[in-house]
C-alpha cells in the first residue's frame, strides 16, 4: 500500500510544527557544514539534508516512553526527538556539555533520558539492539514502541534479516524504519539488490509494511501513526520502507562522484521544505513571510547553541577512565 490518510496529521498547527522541525533539522546541519569547512568541528560528518521529512514525521508521532535507535546520519533524528539542539551542537564540538560528554560526536549522539539510544557507526548495527530494547520493554510490562532507523545499505547485512524474523517470531514491540534513500555510500540500490522494492524483503518475515513517500513528513507521520497504533494494539513489528534522498554527498569526505548530477536536481525539486510551505500557503495557513520568520527563530537557536558549545569546557583528563565499565549505584 503506498497511500496512506494523512488526516491525523493535517491540522494546519501540526503541519507548521512539522515545518519548523525540518528548517530546523536543516539549518543545523547547513551550520556544521560551516564549522566543519572551518575545523571547528572534526571527524567524520554525515549530513541528512534532503531527508528531514522523515525525522520530523515519524519521531514527532512517539510517545516520551517510546525508544529509538538511530544511524550515524543522526542529527535530524537526535533534535525532532527533542533532544536539546545546546547537548548536540556541544557534542559536535567534543565538549563536556554534550549529549555523550564530548565522546562520542557527530556519529554517537546519546540521550538516555529521552530514551535516544544513539547513532551507530556500523551499518545495520542498531537492529540488534533495538530487538534487545523492545524484548526488554516486553518482558517489563512496557506499552512501549522502539523504533530502529537504518538505511537502505543495511538491508544487505546478516542482522537485518535475524532480526525481522526474531521480531516477527516474538511479535516484539518494534517500528522498523528503513530510510532508503537509494544509495549504500556510493552503491546504488539496484547494484545491490536484485528486488528493489525494500518493503518486500519485510514482508517476507511476517511484517506489515509498506512504502511511504519519505519526502512528504505529512504522509511519514501518518504512516507512523497508523504503525504505532498497530504496534501498540499488539499485532507485531512493523516495517516502513520510507522512499528518500540526501541531497548531499554520503560524508563530507566523500566526492561523490557515483550520481549523476541531473539526478539530484530531479529530487531537488521535490524538496520537502518548500514542498511543505507551498502545501501551507495554499491552504491559507501560512503567510509569504511564515517561511522567514521561522528561519529567522531557527537561526537565533542555532547561533545560541554555538555560543554555548564553544564556551563549554572540555572533558577533564581525570573523568577519562570513566565510563568505561558501569559504576556501582
Amino acid at each position: 500500500m503506498t497511500a496512506v490518510d494523512d488526516g491525523a496529521a493535517s491540522a494546519p498547527g501540526e503541519r507548521i510544527e512539522l515545518l519548523r522541525q525540518m528548517i530546523r533539522i536543516r539549518r543545523f546541519e547547513e551550520r556544521c557544514v560551516e564549522l566543519y569547512s572551518a575545523e571547528a568541528i572534526r571527524g567524520f560528518l554525515h549530513l541528512s539534508i534532503g531527508e528531514e521529512a522523515v525525522a520530523a514525521g515519524l519521531l514527532g508521532v512517539l510517545e516520551p516512553g517510546d525508544a529509538v535507535v538511530s544511524t550515524y546520519r543522526e542529527h535530524g533524528h537526535a533534535l525532532a526527538r527533542g533532544v536539546p539542539m545546546n547537548a548536540v551542537m556541544a557534542e559536535m564540538y567534543g565538549r563536556a556539555t554534550g549529549c555523550s560528554h564530548g565522546r562520542g560526536g557527530s556519529m554517537h549522539l546519546f540521550d538516555g533520558e529521552r530514551r535516544f539510544y544513539g547513532g551507530n557507526a556500523i551499518v545495520g548495527g542498531g537492529l540488534p539492539l533495538a530487538v534487545g530494547l523492545a524484548l526488554a520493554d516486553s518482558l517489563r510490562g512496557r506499552n512501549t514502541v522502539t523504533v530502529c532507523l537504518f538505511g537502505d545499505g543495511a538491508v544487505a547485512e546478516g542482522e537485518f534479516h535475524e532480526c525481522l524474523n526474531l521480531a516477527a517470531l516474538w511479535r516484539l514491540p518494534v517500528l522498523f524504519a528503513c530510510e532508503n534513500n537509494r544509495y549504500a555510500m556510493g552503491t546504488a540500490l539496484k547494484r545491490e539488490h536484485a528486488v528493489t522494492d525494500l518493503s518486500l524483503r519485510a514482508a517476507g518475515y511476517g511484517l506489515a509494511s509498506w512504502p511511504v513517500d519519505g519526502m512528504d513528513a505529512v504522509e511519514v507521520a501518518a504512516a507512523a501513526r497508523r504503525a504505532l497504533e498497530s504496534i501498540r494494539g499488539g499485532r507485531g513489528p512493523c516495517f516502513l520502507e520510507l522512499r528518500t534522498y540526501r541531497f548531499r554527498a554520503h560524508s563530507m569526505y566523500d566526492a561523490d562522484r557515483y550520481r549523476d548530477k541531473a539526478e539530484i536536481e530531479q529530487w531537488k525539486a521535490r524538496d520537502p521544505i518548500p514542498r511543505l510551505f507551498a502545501e501551507l500557503r495554499a491552504a491559507g495557513a501560512a503567510g509569504p513571510d511564515a517561511q522567514v520568520k521561522l528561519e529567522a527563530e531557527v537561526d537565533a537557536e542555532i547561533e545560541a547553541a554555538v555560543a554555548a558549545a564553544e564556551s563549554a569546557p572540555l572533558e577533564p583528563i581525570t573523568d577519562l577512565t570513566r565510563h568505561v565499565y558501569a559504576e556501582t549505584r
